[in-house]
């Protein structure tokens, strides 16, 4: 059931990340292209600069757990059942995204990104396996 259910909301779910990556909250094109390629400095930059904690960790737990849904890919595709294929999949696909946002100046290609966004198909996937070992029954 569980399975069927995200079968259904993934497709949609992904066209509103990308919406939101690109044209939501409000933003337009950028005057030049900006790439941050220090991990982690730039996000206790970014922390520091804030306006407020509250902001800034909903920030950097939202680049985790919006990308958490990605963790059940295996239950769409086969080859995905394996993390390393699923990171490898994830990395490349979320670095092509980073790119468009970079080339098409409607953000900015932050490493940090990267890695917070396959920090949450990680702790995705992890959730998937417990579970499938858990509740195997229920989520045909």
């Amino acid at each position: 059931m569980l399975k069927k259910f995200y079968k259904i909301i993934i497709f949609p779910y992904t066209l509103l990340l990308l919406y939101l990556m690109f044209f939501g909250m409000g933003r337009k094109q950028m005057d030049e292209n900006l790439l941050t390629v220090q991990p982690i400095i730039s996000t206790i930059n970014f922390i520091k600069g804030c306006i407020s904690w509250k902001d800034a960790f909903m920030i950097v737990v939202g680049n985790i757990v919006m990308f958490m849904p990605f963790g059940f890919l295996g239950w769409l595709f086969p080859s995905l059942k394996q993390l390393k294929n699923l990171l490898f999949t994830f990395v490349s696909a979320i670095t092509i995204v980073e790119a468009l946002q970079y080339f098409s100046r409607m953000g900015i290609f932050e490493v940090d990104d990267i890695i917070l966004n396959t920090f949450g198909v990680f702790l995705g996937f992890l959730i998937k396996k417990n579970m499938e070992k858990k509740f195997d029954r229920f989520i045909l």
